[in-house]
């Protein structure tokens, strides 16, 4: 054993640093000179494999160095007493110092909030320690382990990587992912179809067709054309059959042909790339593109421009959109739902709207009938409408005396349904707390008083 102690005692710290041919030449020497002071003495095989072991592991450790000098994470390794044995060279670079301002300091005086301080001191690894080196704008994160031989402490070792792009990555993609959120919050909110067939209320035979006809159509993927007078419920049909159908969890996108302004109603409907035209800064999806999945509403669509027509009629044929200024099709899978209180057929005949998109649009026909053809209607609606809008105004449920009601059905509802809603949500608020809804508070809806949205 005293040979082994001789040999491991030519072996220290200090040369702890790669090995050129030199210097395994002088090791090689020095292990021959060891066993040439030991020719008089009989030596074991034992004592001979440890000597062999010993060449072995000297060599192994110019292997790992070299293995150490070329890895991109930055490695410390110090003695017992904390001084830097051993820094590679992605160390140098990550941290941004010189080799001589480093080597055979001590981490005491260099880094005395580090990760190696912390394990000379307790002797246990430890983990994920933050470091700002000074004078650098460079945040390192430390990992750092003891290294025991036979028990006793010998040194430790720490790897450290640069975490700064790391914090700007995670900084941007928190930033995206709450933009994600509140632009997914937006389109739930806006691509959700919000009524069901409950909302339709009606038992004349029209209405009760009506509905019928929806509640096939909600079956199929076929093309529908809604038609009926302004505030007759197209959009609630349409959302009706949608949520009805096998697209009900997909989006439900809605866009007023009539109120986009023509040159914007291309890039609103298949979207744009940046830089298509003037003011186009950045990409933008269309309503079409937004659908994709589920359904399209196309409302007022006799008011749609002959030229863009022609673009809806190849969509329809293809199944696939170009953005303005794109040159890629986009594949599409929606369903198409279209509305409009103007007489298409009439309109093929004046040339203003094209018979092959009529045809397209009008696999299924559903034709909403006004107020005043369905009044037998009226109480139902009117007890319909009026709990829910109780209900949003926080106000007691009101009923409507016999005077009232002959009032109600006199008036011709220009209107429909819509003006209707108008008019109770009027009087539940005008009465205060009035139980009851008399004649003289109704007589408002035989003047031009009366405001009528223009939705659907």
């Amino acid at each position: 054993m005293k040979l082994m102690e001789n040999a491991f005692s030519q072996i220290s710290w200090n040369s702890f640093k790669p090995l050129d041919s030199s210097s395994l030449l002088n090791t090689s020497l020095i292990i021959s000179k060891i066993i040439s002071e030991q020719e008089n003495c009989n030596l074991t095989e034992g004592e001979k494999d440890c000597i062999k072991s010993l060449s072995d592991i000297l060599i192994s450790r110019e292997v790992l160095i070299k293995m150490l000098d070329i890895i991109p994470i930055a490695v410390q390794i110090v003695d017992s007493h904390g001084i830097i044995q051993y820094i590679n060279p992605a160390f140098l670079s990550i941290v941004g110092v010189k080799k001589n301002d480093r080597l055979k300091k001590s981490v005491f005086d260099v880094s005395k909030d580090g990760s190696l301080v912390q394990v000379i001191q307790t002797g246990k690894r430890v983990s994920n320690v933050r470091n700002y080196p000074s004078g650098s704008p460079t945040e390192l994160v430390s990992s750092a382990a003891p290294i025991y031989y036979n028990g006793k402490l010998l040194g430790a070792i720490a790897v450290t990587n640069d975490i700064k792009e790391v914090i700007v990555l995670t900084k941007k993609l928190n930033e995206s992912k709450n933009k994600l959120k509140t632009l997914s919050e937006k389109i739930s909110n806006i691509a959700s179809a919000t009524y069901t067939f409950d909302d339709l209320i009606g038992s004349c035979s029209n209405m009760e067709r009506c509905i019928e006809m929806g509640k096939i159509a909600s079956h199929t993927d076929a093309t529908v054309l809604i038609q009926g007078e302004t505030g007759t419920g197209k959009e609630v049909i349409a959302n009706a059959i949608h949520n009805s159908s096998n697209r009900s969890k997909q989006p439900f996108i809605s866009i007023n042909c009539s109120a986009v302004p023509l040159n914007l109603l291309e890039s609103e409907l298949f979207g744009h790339e940046k830089g298509a035209f003037t003011g186009a800064f950045k990409k933008k999806l269309g309503k079409f593109e937004l659908a994709n999945g589920g359904t399209i509403f196309l409302d007022e669509i006799g008011d749609m421009d002959p030229l863009l027509q022609v673009k809806l009629l190849r969509a329809l044929q293809e199944r696939k959109i170009h953005r303005v200024g794109g040159e890629s099709p986009i594949p599409l899978n929606i369903r198409i739902i279209s509305a409009t209180n103007r007489n298409l057929k009439e309109m093929v005949k004046e040339g203003t709207f094209r018979e092959d998109l009529f045809y397209r649009l009008n696999v299924l026909n559903i034709e909403l009938p006004p107020l005043r053809d369905r009044k037998e209607d009226l109480p139902h609606l009117i007890d319909f409408i009026m709990k829910k809008t109780c209900r949003k105004l926080g106000k007691p449920f009101k009923i409507f005396t016999s005077d009232a009601m002959k009032i109600i059905a006199q008036y011709n509802w220009p209107g429909n349904i819509r003006e209707l809603e108008n008019v109770l949500e009027r009087v539940v608020i005008s009465t205060r707390d009035n139980r009851e809804i008399k004649g003289t508070d109704l007589k408002f809806i035989s003047s031009n008083e009366t405001v009528i949205s223009a939705d659907t």
